[in-house]
């Protein structure tokens, strides 16, 4: 399993939220490039890094900065967070991005989706971020009633291959990933699933992995030194003591 730290901008630094409540953040790093090179000296080849301002407003105002992070590691990077048209995912995949991430497109613009997911195949992944059970957009300030289900026929029906799949209740809340529900979508959705929100601990790290899920996605708990990165990415590629 692929464990990807994650960096959230806003405003140019490194934060998190607390299930997604721009007024809950709390500031890591003011040096976010400087921060994904620790996690590539800890050990790490992938990042997951989200233009919070992006995806609240629209945009790509952290552009250049994850650009920068990009080249000055050299990591698999993939991004998500205002990515709502054809012009922005050829940007962001023409700078060198690896994968860049669709959520409110993803559930609003099926037409852009199909187009994506045809030109670029598996560089398209999509952020199902969920909220009792239902999808929630723009940053997650607003919840649809396409449910999980539903969006899972119909990323296999476009044939998208990736999907990130959040539970909102537990992101940033430290009390650990919601397995039953990477359970349930692993049988709904044949693709890759990256688990994200509650990562935690060695145990989730060991019952994701067991889970069979292409990855999992690590933010506060390795900020706050709850968990070491170094180990946990030791636990998802089996090769912990």
């Amino acid at each position: 399993m692929i464990l990807f730290p994650a960096i959230d901008l806003l405003e140019g630094q490194a934060v998190r939220l607390y299930q997604g409540d721009y007024e809950q953040k709390t500031v890591y790093s003011d040096d976010p490039a400087g921060l994904a090179a620790s996690f590539r000296e800890q050990g790490s080849s992938y990042l997951h890094v989200v233009d919070l301002e992006g995806a609240r407003d629209g945009g790509t105002p952290n552009f250049e900065l994850i650009c920068r992070i990009k080249a000055q590691t050299g990591m698999f990077v993939q991004t998500g967070g205002g990515i709502r048209s054809m012009d922005v995912i050829e940007k962001y995949l023409e700078a060198g991005i690896d994968r860049v991430i669709l959520g409110t497109a993803a559930a609003e613009n099926e037409a852009l989706l199909r187009e994506a997911a045809g030109r670029y195949g598996g560089r398209i992944a999509v952020g199902a971020d969920l909220r009792d059970g239902r999808v929630a957009v723009r940053g997650w300030k607003e919840t649809t009633s396409l449910t999980a289900a539903e969006l899972c026929r119909r990323m296999e029906d476009i044939g998208i291959r990736t999907m990130i799949c959040t539970d909102i209740s537990r992101d940033g809340a430290m009390r650990g990933s919601n397995r039953e529900l990477y359970r349930e979508l692993s049988g709904m959705f044949r693709g890759q699933i990256i688990a994200s929100g509650g990562v935690s601990s060695l145990e989730d790290v060991r019952a994701l992995k067991a889970l069979g899920l292409y990855g999992a996605i690590m933010g506060k708990a390795i900020y706050t030194g709850d968990i070491s990165l170094a180990e946990a990415i030791r636990e998802a590629i089996g090769e912990a003591e």
